[in-house]
């Protein structure tokens, strides 16, 4: 740590003292050789022979990170003054592609969007099929720059945009930033334009009431299950088909270990995905009784470092169903070996999709009814769910 003090003279006191990077110099592909190499390919099998999406979150989390460092390299520098953190997965979004552990993966990805502290990485993954590398997945990441010791923001290298598809991509990033305080949170951003984003963050269920169609779905669910035998407010039963939304719930706990901590000493983003996700995973599996596979990651928010030594633990829960998917969402906290005050870290949303029609999952209280219209945006916010298919295979 002592060496990365010494590097905060080199950070500079305004953008404009950077120079201008195209997107292009901050393109990086990396090559993930499961076919040709079978030392490899046992760290990203499943029992099913297939490939385990937490340990791609933990990859496409490096990459941006490794995108971003590209970004703002100096060549007068050896090591970069800067430090890099994933304040945000905005979204991944699966093709209707199998992962096969037998075939090489490449993952590729550069810079799409800069602040003045922060950049919008977008990132691609392929696999090979019939010696050609096809689309499996997109993904959008938001990373922040911090000083050396990881302690206040930090200026990043403006963007120069070449082409029509450069602007475009540059606009749908495009947001009102707000540089975090000294030592502050990591990142606070609004959308520019009123899209999916400006929804969840203006429209937050934290901080306005639901509107009058959900307010409608909420009451036509709650008049569904009361019992016509009794008519009454406390009497209540589920329709056919039902479960009610507490009874969806798994928990876990994880020891923060030096094993999974970054060069920050603090630990990995990739490693709390890949654990949130697992459980995730699981949660669906047991609630729609058949194996699930994920569709879509969705609105990951970084909003406390985890320390290590701290316990880590996991809430995940059913809270939206229809037809064949399932919506869950995992709620991450953690406590300090001496301080029993838990903290809120991260709330992770997965899509997943199930082998067959699942229960539907009905709330009990005002607060499960939040949580389900808080699921059912997050669902609708991913666009035309696809289509089941026999070759569409990702599991943890």
């Amino acid at each position: 740590m002592e060496q990365r003090k010494l590097l905060h003279s080199l950070l500079p006191k305004s953008q404009k003292e950077l120079p201008p990077k195209r997107m292009k110099d901050s393109y990086v592909d990396v090559l993930l050789p499961l076919g040709s190499e079978p030392g490899l390919r046992e760290k990203y099998l499943t029992v099913q022979n297939t490939v385990r999406f937490g340990r791609i979150l933990e990859d496409l989390d490096s990459l941006g990170v490794l995108i971003c460092y590209t970004h703002n390299k100096n060549n007068t520098t050896e090591m970069s003054p800067l430090s890099i953190v994933t304040a945000m997965v905005d979204k991944i979004d699966m093709c209707k592609k199998c992962l096969s552990p037998e075939q090489d993966i490449k993952i590729s990805g550069h810079v799409s969007w800069v602040g003045k502290t922060s950049m919008e990485v977008k990132m691609q993954m392929f696999q090979l099929q019939d010696n050609e590398f096809c689309p499996v997945l997109n993904a959008t990441f938001v990373m922040v720059a911090r000083d050396s010791e990881n302690k206040g923001s930090a200026f990043v290298n403006p963007l120069i945009l070449e082409s029509p598809e450069e602007e475009e991509l540059f606009r749908q990033g495009e947001l009102l930033y707000c540089d975090p305080p000294h030592g502050g949170s990591l990142l606070s951003r609004v959308p520019v334009n009123k899209g999916r984003r400006t929804a969840f963050s203006s429209l937050s269920l934290l901080k306005v009431a639901p509107n009058a169609e959900e307010r409608t779905t909420i009451h036509e669910m709650f008049l569904s299950t009361l019992d016509p035998k009794t008519v009454s407010f406390r009497s209540r039963i589920l329709p056919p088909n039902a479960v009610w939304m507490e009874k969806s719930k798994l928990k876990g706990l994880e020891i923060c270990h030096p094993q999974e901590r970054n060069i920050f000493n603090r630990i990995f983003g990739g490693f709390l995905m890949r654990k949130a996700y697992e459980l995730g995973w699981a949660t669906a599996c047991n609630f729609g009784g058949s194996r699930p596979f994920v569709v879509a990651v969705d609105d990951i928010m970084f909003q406390k470092p985890v320390e290590v030594g701290s316990l880590l633990f996991l809430s995940s829960q059913v809270c939206f169903t229809q037809d064949n998917y399932i919506q869950v969402r995992v709620h991450s906290e953690v406590a300090s070996l001496r301080d029993k005050e838990h903290m809120t870290t991260n709330i992770f949303h997965f899509t997943f999709m199930s082998e067959k029609e699942v229960p539907l999952v009905f709330p009990r209280t005002y607060g499960e009814s939040m949580l389900y219209l808080d699921g059912q945006r997050h669902f609708n916010a991913i666009g035309t769910p696809v289509t089941l298919r026999k070759d569409y295979v990702v599991e943890p």
